[in-house]
């Protein structure tokens, strides 16, 4: 295996290197790394997520980048706010013994002022996210015209998060003449259209086959009635008693609601999503990357900051709609090397998408039985008799207490004794498995109704599980549907959140959330800006049964009723 000193990085930049603890280059890393700093070239990096991109692209980055010269030399653009702020920080660490690189992360969601003054201090290596970026590009206060280096990191994630629109006009910015990286975990179509018209004859650079699934994770599935999706999910938990891994869900009211129950369960689980504050999520985070938490439960993009190696499993509570973004969810583990099992509960109706997805990953999916009552008693036993007799015992503290303890099971034989000590720890399990119903599902039932489900007919029937905003924002500012979508992901930080109608007009458009979130999208256009102009989100009493009009627009002041955002 190929060692980082034989890549050709400067002596500063290796010190990095051997601080943070790497030894060996990733298979993408001995691809890259040499590859960067011998030619200008652009590259199409394809690779799971796992795999050492970051590192791939940052060491040869920030060893490239001039010292003297104070623009901005380096962009990285990436999907979310949590990626960018897990980029900023790994580039920090590998720059530390250069001379002073100056790295700037800049996402919605956060006060614009602040990055600006950040910028205003001078950045060689600028780290963003698309809208804020560009917003920083409107305002003149982010100058691209000096980028040589331009790396846009997962995606076709982004490209997913409607930051099409965004991207090209980012890239527009920039001179003809820089190098362009384009990392991705699959090629759909659409990335191939955005390398074919931004990069020149690129090297591409494969880990795997395309859109293919990491080598190291095998894949089961189960297949259940709606109704039973949470008490499988935790039989599946209980059946790996080791688990440490991540739950992902579709919407952010989900990860709240099945976090809540494993917690009132008893499970040491969390979730993460858009409404905890970026304190909250780094103790979240802290707690899980110690292992002291056991379970994270997760969107897709709420995940996307997440760099663990060791998770032994991922569970879909829900198969994503989009099966590339199934490959990003696997990738999470059997990563650095180790293995890894993803596991899906699926509904009879859905069975048809496993082939699919088999199709698609070039993997083999393993149907299994849910495990019953016994089989998770049995497995549980065993692991508690291992603990016991693989324990140490400590005879200089315990042997005082062994007289007492001796004389109390003077007449209680070893079967009794075992049975009762395994009684005591053990009934919880025995209790709630005890004549434990039989979960599998292999009839085609009617899908039950779920909650999204019920929020759209809902919304049909024209209920209040949608409420309606207006922007100050329209056609004229070229807002489009999908850009206006990945606007609203990229401030709330929460690309699950039910998004209802959406019209655009001139100057002016208007969009439905889930009622739930009214609070939160309020919130994530505090500080918002667009092309240099503060943005208002104003609540609306009903939806526009037509075009919008000019004296429809929103004001500066809310109407009666609205909170106020002055």
């Amino acid at each position: 295996m190929t060692k980082f000193s034989d890549t050709g990085l400067s002596p500063e930049v290796l010190q990095g290197v051997e601080a943070l603890g790497f030894t060996e280059l990733t298979p993408i890393q001995e691809k890259t790394i040499p590859f960067l700093l011998n030619s200008d070239k652009d590259i199409i990096g394809l690779a799971q997520t796992g795999t050492g991109k970051t590192a791939a692209f940052g060491l040869p980055l920030v060893d490239l980048i001039d010292p003297a010269e104070k623009g901005v030399q380096g962009l990285v653009l990436c999907p979310t706010r949590e990626l960018c702020i897990q980029i900023a920080k790994d580039l920090e660490d590998y720059s530390k013994y250069l001379e002073k690189v100056n790295i700037v992360a800049v996402y919605g969601g956060s006060d614009i002022r602040t990055q600006i003054r950040g910028l205003r201090k001078g950045a060689q290596i600028v780290v963003g996210t698309p809208g804020r970026v560009l917003d920083l590009i409107k305002r003149m206060d982010l100058v691209l015209s000096e980028v040589n280096y331009l790396v846009l990191d997962e995606a076709d994630e982004m490209l997913n998060m409607g930051f099409q629109e965004d991207l090209e006009a980012i890239i527009d910015e920039t001179p003809a003449e820089r190098q362009t990286l384009l990392f991705s975990a699959t090629m759909p179509p659409r990335i191939g259209e955005l390398a074919s018209k931004y990069l020149r004859n690129p090297q591409e650079i494969s880990i795997g086959s395309r859109n293919s699934g990491a080598k190291n994770v095998s894949h089961e599935y189960f297949v259940i009635s709606p109704k039973n999706r949470y008490l499988a999910l935790k039989r599946l938990v209980d059946f790996n008693p080791g688990i440490y891994g991540i739950i992902f869900c579709r919407t952010r009211a989900e990860t709240r609601e099945i976090s809540e129950s494993l917690i009132a369960d008893g499970y040491n689980a969390e979730a993460i999503h858009g409404e905890l504050s970026q304190s909250q999520r780094d103790n979240v985070m802290a707690r899980f990357r110690s292992q002291s938490l056991q379970l994270l439960i997760a969107t897709d993009v709420a995940a996307r900051g997440v760099d663990v190696d060791d998770l032994t499993h991922v569970i879909n509570f829900n198969l994503p709609d989009d099966p590339e973004v199934y490959i990003h969810r696997s990738g999470r583990t059997g990563r650095a090397g180790k293995s890894g099992i993803s596991l899906s509960l699926i509904t009879p109706k859905e069975e048809y998408r496993i082939k699919r997805l088999e199709k698609i990953s070039g993997k083999a999916f393993k149907r299994l039985p849910v495990p019953d009552g016994k089989s998770i008693v049995e497995k549980q036993l065993v692991l508690l008799i291992d603990k016991i007799t693989d324990s140490r015992v400590d005879e200089e503290k315990i042997g005082p207490f062994m007289p007492l303890i001796l004389d109390k099971w003077k007449d209680m034989d070893r079967e009794e004794l075992i049975k009762k000590f395994l009684s005591i720890e053990f009934n919880r399990f025995l209790s709630y498995y005890n004549g434990a119903p039989d979960l599998n599902s292999s009839e085609k039932e009617k899908p039950a109704r779920t909650k999204t489900r019920e929020r759209e007919d809902d919304r049909r029937r024209g209920n209040s599980q949608f409420t309606g905003f207006y922007l100050n924002v329209g056609a004229k500012s070229k807002i489009t549907p999908r850009r206006l979508i990945g606007m609203i992901n990229e401030l709330t930080g929460d690309p699950g959140l039910q998004i209802g109608k959406i019209q655009i007009d001139k100057k002016i458009s208007y969009f439905e959330v889930q009622t739930d979130a009214v609070d939160q999208v309020l919130s994530a256009f505090d500080f918002a800006t667009f092309q240099g102009d503060r943005l208002i989100a104003q609540l609306a009493p009903e939806a526009p049964k037509r075009v919008f009009s000019r004296s429809e627009a929103p004001r500066k002041k809310h109407r009666k009723g609205a909170k106020s955002r002055g």
